[in-house]
């Protein structure tokens, strides 16, 4: 067992700290900080991210992604800006949705422009009443001829309000033993009608594109059906499981960069006549802060690490997740706590962080539910099903 980075993951981390440094955040100061980028602007990020060769990092390498560990894409991300990172993620995740069982004809047509940063994709499952539960999804699709018709609503969609492309989870019904008939289908935004996209305005991550997505009997091409009946379920926990410790490690990233500032200002700023950092519940409190970043990010790489290598990931991801945002939150707040008015304050930026890292909690699972997540896969009893 390693624990060192090699030297090529070093070149990575560092090339994607770079990248952010010169070329991602000087987008991002460019607009508002509590209101969504324009597409134009997601466009410019996705077009340097294209360059740097990371907008389908586990698409296959004959698909024309990166075919990328999953270990490595969790080191890049950890450097990412958190609202660029979430829509890479959603982004990365849609391309292998969308290749997995679609024709070459269909492949052609969608996956150049988006390995190539021209076009943005998501993936639209969650839904009022079926967010932890994929089998109770009511979107549904209807087959007339040629044409495949889609009527319902989704929610909490990341990248919705700025994509070109969507995979769609629609039901179809069950088969004879009452399993659900879930189906992926691909949703060309400039070709569909029908479709209305509404943001939702949420407490962190104020730069992303978290929306609602109404279908009214949208029509689309039936050769965008991709894959099998019934087999979307199996992607969702597919693009879940990896999906869950890289979330956990872009918390823990804002979680380092919070405890850098804490630190730094815990030196400088002077109490009773010392540094702060000479206190000694300070230095208990930047103890816990760094112990969480670092477990945090153990903990997480190893979840990755087991996906490489092939081996179940239920409940390893769901952990991995559930403490890292859990941990890199109370990371965030300790290190408010340590900076007094400071830490409130928006100009130091720890109050973003702070609402960013809460964010991260909701997305491919509450903490509630990968905790009953992780608990079926010690006691193979599921306490939700």
């Amino acid at each position: 067992m390693n624990f060192q980075l090699t030297e090529e993951q070093r070149l990575l981390v560092d090339a994607t700290r770079r990248l952010t440094l010169e070329t991602l955040e000087p987008i991002l100061k460019r607009h508002a900080p509590d209101r969504s980028l324009p597409k134009q602007a997601m466009l410019e990020i996705y077009a340097a991210l294209a360059e740097f060769g990371v907008t389908s990092m586990r698409l296959p390498a004959d698909r024309g992604g990166a075919g990328m560990a999953a270990l490595d894409f969790g080191l890049m991300l950890e450097q990412l800006p958190p609202v660029v990172a979430i829509s890479l993620i959603s982004h990365d995740g849609s391309t292998v949705r969308l290749s997995a069982g679609a024709s070459e004809a269909v492949c052609a047509r969608y996956l150049p422009d988006l390995t190539a940063g021209r076009k943005i994709a998501c993936t639209a499952t969650s839904e009022g009443g079926s967010g932890s539960d994929s089998n109770a999804i009511s979107t549904r699709l209807t087959v007339r001829g040629e044409r495949a018709i889609i009527s319902g609503q989704k929610l909490w969609i990341t990248n919705g309000s700025i994509c070109d492309v969507m995979v769609v989870a629609c039901t179809t019904g069950a088969d004879d033993r009452g399993r659900p008939l879930n189906r992926r289908v691909i949703v060309d935004l400039h070709e569909a009608k029908n479709v209305t996209i509404r943001e939702i305005p949420i407490t962190g991550l104020r730069q992303g594109h978290l929306s609602e997505v109404f279908f009214d009997d949208v029509e689309v091409p039936v050769e965008n059906i991709v894959g099998e009946p019934g087999d979307a379920g199996k992607y969702m926990t597919l693009m879940w499981n990896g999906n869950r410790p890289l979330l956990g490690l872009i918390c823990a990233g804002i979680a380092s960069r919070a405890y850098q500032i804490a630190r730094d200002h815990c030196a400088n700023r002077k109490q009773f006549g010392r540094p702060l950092a000479s206190m000694q519940l300070v230095q208990q409190d930047l103890s816990d802060i760094e112990t969480a970043v670092t477990a945090s990010r153990l903990m997480c790489l190893s979840a990755l690490d087991a996906l490489d290598h092939g081996l179940r990931g239920n409940g390893t991801s769901a952990m991995a997740k559930r403490f890292a945002t859990s941990q890199s939150l109370r990371a965030v707040d300790l290190s408010m706590q340590l900076m007094g008015a400071l830490g409130t304050c928006e100009e130091v930026g720890l109050e973003q962080m702070w609402r960013d890292t809460r964010v991260f909690q909701v997305p491919d699972g509450t903490n509630g539910i990968l905790a009953l997540i992780h608990g079926r896969e010690i006691t193979s009893t599921a306490a939700f099903r």
